[in-house]
């Protein structure tokens, strides 16, 4: 694993997903750290990048409804178990599921493993809704993929909620995740 600020200096064998990330990361004047890595394909993976960056890497889970008509982005932390019925009850939306690839590539422009807030550039049409644990927005930094999941790149939570979001005219519904079957009312 390497560790470096700002946009890798060298691009070959990058996504043209990857590299438009860092682009738009430098067009809003963000600082951040990158680690170029092995596939990151589990949040055990994730947190060995965690502790060699120094902030958490969120885990980003692309879901649907259960007729494949909404779409959602939730960013949570990768320590806290997912619970479908949990989130279901908070969002108003029954049987949440793990969305198709297919559709992740055509809304967010990312494959399996590689979802990430920075994929909301490639939905235009603004047809998935992002979701943010409370928890998640409670951490000074924020770690995500750049779209590829051989890379994790970590910015400050305040850069995502005030220059990110903002340029992707994006809104969040935040909803608090306690990893347990029992709903709270």
């Amino acid at each position: 694993m390497t560790i470096g600020r700002g946009r890798p200096q060298n691009e070959e064998g990058r996504s043209a997903r990857e590299i438009q990330c860092y682009d738009f990361l430098d067009s809003l004047g963000i600082s951040y750290l990158r680690a170029d890595h092995d596939p990151a394909a589990t949040m055990e993976d994730c947190e060995r990048i965690d502790r060699e960056l120094g902030g958490p890497i969120c885990k980003n889970l692309f879901l649907r409804n259960r007729q494949g008509t909404k779409f959602y982005l939730l960013l949570m932390p990768g320590n806290k178990p997912f619970r479908t019925k949990e989130l279901s009850a908070q969002t108003g939306s029954s049987r949440l599921s793990f969305g198709e690839p297919a559709d992740m590539m055509r809304l967010i422009g990312t494959e399996p493993g590689c979802a990430s807030v920075l994929g909301l550039m490639n939905d235009t049409k603004q047809e998935v809704a992002l979701l943010a644990d409370r928890d998640v927005l409670r951490e000074e930094r924020f770690g995500c993929h750049p779209c590829a999941n051989t890379s994790s790149v970590l910015f400050s939570t305040k850069d995502l909620l005030e220059k990110i979001l903002p340029a992707l005219g994006r809104q969040f519904q935040t909803v608090e995740l306690i990893g347990s079957d029992e709903i709270r009312e």
